[in-house]
């Protein structure tokens, strides 16, 4: 018990039980944990009050604790029919014991712990860990708001508090150090529900953690102390993960799940466990692979991607890349070609950042007019593109550049960089004509400063950093949930920008976005726009698994592993470049009614409804009322809410075509030489076949394809029209495709030049698909 002793260290309320009830003091803990689960959905569990019910109702508190011993207490030789058969009848007697109890709050309080307990399925309790690890179903507990995911991972101690929420087997997301102590779930909740839509490209579905640190430091008085405790929060969260997660060992010759020393698993197996770096987490990804490795966890140092051996992001500028390709569309849609013509920028972010540095590099033809980041507002209201860009360029190479490095002779007249924290910033007549301010302004406070910046009247919004600095004109502060920016934020009615691009998350609200989008500014989501960030993760992710297995082949020596991955971070680059141009052009296609997304609008979305757990009020969708609305008013639906059906698209037909185990045909073996680097498919593509995410890596790579290229209503389409299943449209289009050459027709949609009319883009959109869908009909009618 040395390592638990942290655990029950605690007192509070919670300790009278082993006094009164003769508890013992770790299970007392299970109760303490439960509680601050509880408090995080909303449910009155303050730690007096529990400990008032648990004592006035000592047998139910009883029957409590020997249904989670029965369920986890390894001691009890149990199968696990016999398990959950006496589970089922305890907890059937506990609910009437339940409804006997005369104080409503208590009744509902038990109710609510019944429930969440019946959930869990496993725990490291019983293997006296200085944590507490509770595994729950969260799709059984009816408190929990929606969306519920699949799994939840609940931890508790003295040190640190935290929850990994994951929406499938195989799932990733980025775990963050969360300030919100009180709600931090509700935080972590958002995110993954982005991860989710985001992940639509990529193997994994969805998944996000958080953790608070307990007991720190004052952050700027003691900064190291503040890290380290911080850092060792971070460590205890990571095994707690692990200590409930099954691992994958090798057994002559085949590889085999096995269980975690003293779990008992009321689940099946589950060994996919991958993680990333999020906010306050972006250096800890050694610190996790090293736990992954010392533990001998199957996945190595492919646990946490981005870490010493792999592929840097920010020397890749991968992320500012692929929200590059939403911004060269959109102006193409306007008919600019944003590599060979000058236009207006504002964005967050600052040069020495990943997102927005790499960002405000990629095209020669900027014209930055503001930017602002945690320290500093840059304003230069009439910049020359080509200085600016070698001005900005020299910034990034810099060590740690800011704002307040920028050569000022290099700045138009009236513009400057300014302090966010001075009391007043003096507004000059080239700064107002620039921000499209009234004569009367002379000088503005710095929040005002950055409202004006983000209303600018400029060709381009683009975000780099963090926050949300616009919101739906019916949405309150509080509703966004980002009450640092709330004094620098707008309406989206009072954004003027033609163009918006996120390559940091949530610089707008879904609802904002889509306000905006109604009123003519060509905008996506934060999740298409950036997704090429996770998409590299997971490239890093899978490659390392398939050359771990070289390795152990006698294919490659050790000494080659890191060196050959950074070989292939050009190719890999390309290759998710290539997701966000499809599905930038599929979505402009779909937007402008080349597909039938628009028309086909209603069935698609009930039938999403129905078959993909999509919740039309959670991701802000319209009511079928509302799309008539819109109709009539010659409206249709507007690219940040395609954006979203595009994703629960491809999220339901890829588990389709896991559930028909099309990953076991080996016609489909395509899919992972056109996953994997060409130097690789042409040296080790015989090893593809024993990868152990083949099946998921097909299924990905095929539901992508089909829907970037036929259209996100083309399979539903195909379904109702012939009767047949997903999976029979799909081996259609891939004969289509063959016959027709549809990818060679997809591939000059995509390469017609920005400036290309938009009629005639249109109408080459219409005939790909008329194509496809003609095609495709003529086989499935003759099959």
């Amino acid at each position: 018990m040395t390592d638990h002793h942290n655990l029950i260290s605690e007192t509070d309320e919670f300790s009278r039980l082993v006094s009164d009830l003769q508890i013992a003091p770790e299970l007392s803990v299970v109760f303490r944990a439960y509680s601050r689960y509880l408090l995080q959905l909303g449910v009155p569990a303050e730690a007096a009050t529990v400990s008032r019910y648990l004592r006035d109702f000592p047998e139910i508190t009883g029957d409590f604790v020997e249904f989670f011993e029965l369920g986890f207490d390894p001691a009890r030789q149990l199968g696990q029919s016999e398990r959950v058969s006496a589970r089922d009848t305890l907890q059937a007697g506990l609910s009437r014991r339940i409804e006997k109890v005369q104080d409503d709050a208590a009744a509902a309080f038990f109710s609510a712990l019944l429930e969440v307990q019946a959930a869990t399925v496993r725990t490291n309790f019983y293997q006296k860990k200085p944590t507490l690890a509770l595994k729950m179903s969260t799709q059984k507990i009816t408190r929990a708001p929606q969306p519920r995911p699949l799994w939840e991972i609940w931890v508790y101690s003295p040190k640190v508090e935290g929850t990994h929420l994951r929406f499938g087997m195989v799932s990733r997301g980025g775990l963050r150090w969360s300030d919100r102590p009180e709600d931090f779930r509700t935080e972590i909740l958002g995110l993954v529900k982005a991860q989710r839509v985001k992940n639509a490209v990529i193997i994994p579905n969805g998944s996000k953690g958080g953790f608070v640190p307990k007991g720190l430091p004052d952050r700027d008085r003691e900064k190291e102390l503040y890290s380290q405790m911080g850092v060792e929060a971070y460590k205890l969260f990571i095994g707690s993960l692990l200590d409930v997660t099954d691992n994958l060992q090798n057994s002559g010759g085949e590889r085999k799940i096995k269980s975690p020393e003293n779990v008992v698993a009321l689940d099946g197996p589950d060994h996919y466990l991958v993680v990333a770096a999020d906010k306050g987490t972006a250096t800890f990804s050694d610190t996790a692979n090293t736990l992954s490795t010392s533990r001998g966890f199957w996945l190595g140092d492919a646990f946490a991607s981005g870490g010493s051996v792999g592929f840097d992001h920010k020397d890749m500028g991968i992320t500012a890349r692929g929200a590059w390709e939403s911004v060269k569309r959109h102006f193409a849609s306007l008919q600019h070609d944003s590599q060979s013509e000058d236009f207006t920028m504002v964005g967050v972010g600052g040069m020495a950042g990943d997102v927005f540095g790499n960002g405000a590099l990629l095209s020669e033809h900027i014209r930055l007019i503001a930017a602002f980041d945690s320290r500093h507002i840059f304003i230069d209201p009439q910049p020359d593109a080509a200085s600016s860009y070698r001005e900005r360029q020299r910034l990034f190479n810099l060590l740690r550049a800011y704002w307040t490095d920028y050569n000022p002779e290099l700045i138009s007249a009236g513009g400057g960089v300014f302090s966010r924290s001075a009391d007043s910033i003096p507004v000059a007549e080239p700064v107002r004509e620039a921000l499209g301010l009234a004569p009367e302004v002379e000088e503005l406070t710095p929040s005002e400063l950055i409202r004006a910046i983000v209303a600018a009247p400029v060709d381009l919004f683009y975000t780099g950093g963090t926050g949300t600095y616009v919101r739906a004109s019916d949405e309150t502060d509080e509703q966004v949930g980002d009450s640092d920016n709330d004094s620098m934020r707008i309406t989206a009615s009072q954004l003027r920008a033609k163009v918006v691009a996120e390559g940091g998350n949530l610089g707008l609200t879904q609802r904002a976005r889509i306000e905006a989008a109604r009123r003519g500014v060509l905008i996506n989501t934060d999740a298409l726009d950036n997704s090429a960030g996770v998409e590299t993760s997971d490239h890093e992710v899978n490659l390392k698994i398939l050359i771990d297995q070289l390795i152990a082949a006698g294919e490659l020596d050790e000494s080659q592993r890191a060196p050959l991955i950074e070989s292939l971070v050009d190719e890999v680059g390309r290759q998710v470049l290539e997701s966000n141009i499809n599905q930038n052009v599929l979505l402009q296609a779909e937007r402008l009614g080349a597909g039938r997304a628009q028309s086909s609008a209603v069935e698609l979305l009930d039938f999403l409804e129905e078959r993909a757990g999509l919740d039309r009020q959670v991701e802000f969708l319209p009511t079928t009322d509302e799309l008539d609305e819109r109709r009539e008013a010659g409206e249709g639906v507007t690219s940040p809410e395609l954006a979203v059906v595009l994703a629960y698209t491809k999220i339901w037909l890829t588990g389709e075509l896991l559930d028909a185990k099309l990953g076991r045909n080996r016609d489909f073996s395509f899919a992972l030489d056109q996953y994997f680097p060409a130097e690789i498919t042409e040296r080790y593509g015989r090893y593809f076949w024993q990868h152990p995410l083949r099946e998921q890596i097909i299924a990905t790579r095929v539901a992508n394809e089909v829907i970037d290229t036929a259209g996100i209503a083309f399979v539903l389409e195909a379904m109702k029209k012939h009767g047949v299943s997903a999976v029979e449209v799909v081996r259609a289009f891939y004969r289509a495709r063959a016959e027709e050459g549809l990818a060679q027709k997809a591939q000059q949609l995509r390469s017609l030049a920005p400036t290309t009319a938009l009629e005639q883009w249109i109408k080459q959109a219409r005939e790909l698909f008329r194509l496809t869908e003609e095609s495709t009909d003529r086989i499935l009618a003759s099959r």
